[in-house]
């Protein structure tokens, strides 16, 4: 006789399914061949739509719950195949509502009592867990979306700063784009070396000319004389058609000293300049050559932002201005006119030539005015420049001269480092 005829087939199943009856799970059991035996009451509230299972076939029921035949085929197949099988996400409607659940399920086995011997499982509802990984997934979506944005806006942003770079002095840029304040209604008395050029006869040179050249001719000659400008620390005021107005000492300056020799430098650099673009310009079809004629002034000017509430435009207003303007238009072809107050400030560095006294339209005094000749030979066109690290402060008086530079803060690199040997 077998051990399990002693005990009721209905109580021992019911005892081995102790532990599922009370479970949060929908847990079933069935025999060996599919045919379910017993659930537990969360089977039922599950899935009230089955009613009662008893007998019924398992994939019969996976089917009246909705779920794939596909994944009916690999539970069975599976099951016979391992023993077990888990498919981990199953669909379902109930009651219109969509609810996720994962199915686990394993054949049992007992030698001694033949009737356990069959399939016990379970559905976990993982609708909750689902529903927050898809809570995830869009956020992620929309902060991969919102990035997107983000990036595609910054892109805009870069490329309408570097086209409005276009339009303004790097000085005046840097200002508007790091500054937080308002720049409306910012302005200051400052003392500044103004700077006028224009292109002598250009009307006559222009009319005679097509439209392609004359722009060709124009832009790089603006070009040109642009990047003397931001080399030499100059701020780009604005272009007058050939006319160029460029001011030193605001928004940054050395002092006005340093300003004003910046300014001369920068004049004579830029005729220099013209003088090697004459060749390119004669190559184009261009025959006529330019000639330029510049003048420079120093003195106390008013710079800030001017205009109206659609429109401002950061300038320098002032007499000192005007008088920069009217040395230009009072100087031959390729010359440069400054005035007693630049001539002052850079003292012996540059040769300067009286040329007379004049009362410009304006002014009631007579103003003496100077012919800049050229640069002694102590001075030279390089540009000053400097570095402030955490430890060391570099002055390098010409820029032309900074591989001398270089060689020479080796030679003291190596004298400190024999030094620093010795005292170890």
């Amino acid at each position: 006789m077998q051990i399990e005829e002693f005990f009721d087939r209905g109580n021992m199943i019911d005892l081995s399914f102790f532990n599922f009856s009370n479970a949060i799970t929908a847990a079933y059991f069935a025999d060996a061949e599919l045919r379910i035996l017993k659930v537990n009451k969360n089977f039922r509230s599950f899935f009230p739509v089955l009613g009662n299972v008893s007998n019924a076939y398992f994939p019969d029921v996976l089917e009246q719950l909705g779920v794939a035949l596909e994944d009916i085929r690999s539970f069975s197949d599976k099951l016979e195949k391992d023993g077990r099988v888990l498919i981990p996400q199953i669909s379902l409607v109930i009651e219109g509502e969509e609810r996720i659940f994962s199915l686990l399920s394993t054949r049992t086995t007992d030698s001694n009592f033949s009737y356990l011997n069959g399939v016990q499982g379970q559905f976990v509802d993982r609708t909750t867990e689902f529903e927050l990984r898809r809570e995830r997934e869009r956020l992620l979506e929309d902060k991969l979306r919102d990035s997107e944005i983000i990036a595609d806006k910054t892109l805009q942003l870069e490329n309408l700063a570097n086209r409005l770079a276009k339009y303004l002095s790097p000085q005046i840029y840097n200002s508007i784009f790091t500054d937080s304040a308002a720049t409306k209604d910012s302005f200051a008395r400052k003392n500044l070396t103004i700077f006028f050029s224009d292109i002598v006869g250009f009307t006559d040179i222009s009319d005679g000319m097509e439209p392609e050249r004359l722009a060709f001719l124009i832009n790089t000659y603006l070009s040109e004389m642009s990047n003397i400008a931001i080399e030499f620390g100059g701020t780009i005021d604005k272009f007058i058609g050939d006319a160029i107005l460029i001011f030193f000492g605001d928004p940054e300056t050395e002092g006005d000293q340093e300003d004003a020799i910046k300014c001369i430098k920068m004049a004579i650099r830029m005729r220099e300049r013209i003088n090697e673009l004459q060749k390119t310009w004669q190559a184009q079809g261009i025959s006529k050559p330019l000639r330029v004629r510049m003048g420079i002034n120093t003195g106390f000017c008013t710079v800030g932002n001017f205009g109206s509430d659609h429109r401002l435009e950061y300038t320098v207003l002032g007499s000192p201005v005007n008088l920069a303007a009217r040395l230009e238009a009072a100087a031959e072809a390729d010359t440069i006119l400054i005035s007693e107050s630049t001539r002052l400030l850079i003292g012996d560095i540059a040769k300067c030539t009286f040329v007379q006294e004049i009362t410009p339209k304006g002014f009631v005094r007579p103003v003496p005015i100077y012919r800049l000749d050229g640069l002694t030979d102590s001075a030279t066109l390089g540009v000053p420049m400097k570095h402030v690290g955490e430890h060391v402060e570099v002055n390098i008086a010409d820029s032309r001269n900074i591989r001398e530079a270089i060689a020479e803060l080796k030679r003291i690199q190596e004298e400190f480092e024999q030094k620093l040997s010795a005292a170890d």
